[in-house]
């Protein structure tokens, strides 16, 4: 589908540049948003009337953009979700978690603004942008942890996700040694237990020899 753009859009082109898009981008996305019109002579000619209009609405929302960006970027939010001793969530933080907690914070944006490629899956400081207009973004850092000591550990520069993965390793060695360990008694034993049949099977030996001279004397 062809649409006439209302604003700039990523990836997609600048005000009043024509454009082919998905239909269902297109309706579901563009249109219903107020983004872009159908590509057609009658809303060609609406468009031109009412672009003064929309670009004075967009330099308006991008100041407004602009004024909150400066008071969310660089703001740390704190997320605390269960994981395992590697750091690997027990689920994962999403788009609707972080609009959620940014509600929280004072901050009101939607999802679709949340420009995250993937969940969060691990513990960790993590960067995610947020799109508060085609022209203005705004980074922010989620810290997800177990709990609030760990998010204040993270905070001051811990990588908790890699001391777990030490402590494991060295517990892995440990029991490598242990067995190492049971492994060695168990030759140990094995060798007394066979030395000790050596010497049975040398006793044996000698009652014959004796059984045989006093058959001949």
């Amino acid at each position: 589908m062809d649409v006439i753009l209302l604003e700039r859009i990523a990836k997609l082109g600048q005000m009043g540049d024509v454009v082919r898009v998905r239909n269902g981008y297109a309706r579901n996305f563009l249109l219903p948003q107020g983004k872009a019109l159908r590509s057609t002579t009658e809303n060609r000619k609406v468009f031109e009337a009412q672009r003064g209009q929309l670009e004075a609405r967009n330099l308006e929302r991008k100041s407004e953009a602009e004024g909150v960006a400066e008071k969310l970027t660089g703001q740390t939010f704190v997320v605390i979700r269960q994981a395992g001793e590697t750091g690997q969530l027990y689920g994962s933080v999403t788009t609707r978690d972080l609009a959620e907690i940014l509600d929280t914070g004072g901050f009101t944006v939607s999802r679709n603004q949340i420009q995250l490629n993937q969940p969060i899956k691990t513990i960790g400081m993590h960067t995610v942008s947020i799109a508060l207009h085609p022209e203005v973004d705004s980074q922010i850092t989620v810290n997800v942890a177990r709990s609030e000591d760990e998010a204040e550990r993270q905070a001051r520069g811990e990588d908790l996700s890699l001391q777990n993965d030490d402590e494991v390793d060295f517990e892995s060695d440990s029991e490598s040694e242990g067995d190492a360990e049971a492994n060695a008694d168990t030759d140990s034993e094995s060798l007394e237990e066979t030395e000790t049949d050596g010497g049975g099977d040398t006793g044996a030996d000698v009652t014959a020899e004796e059984n045989e001279e006093a058959t001949k004397a």
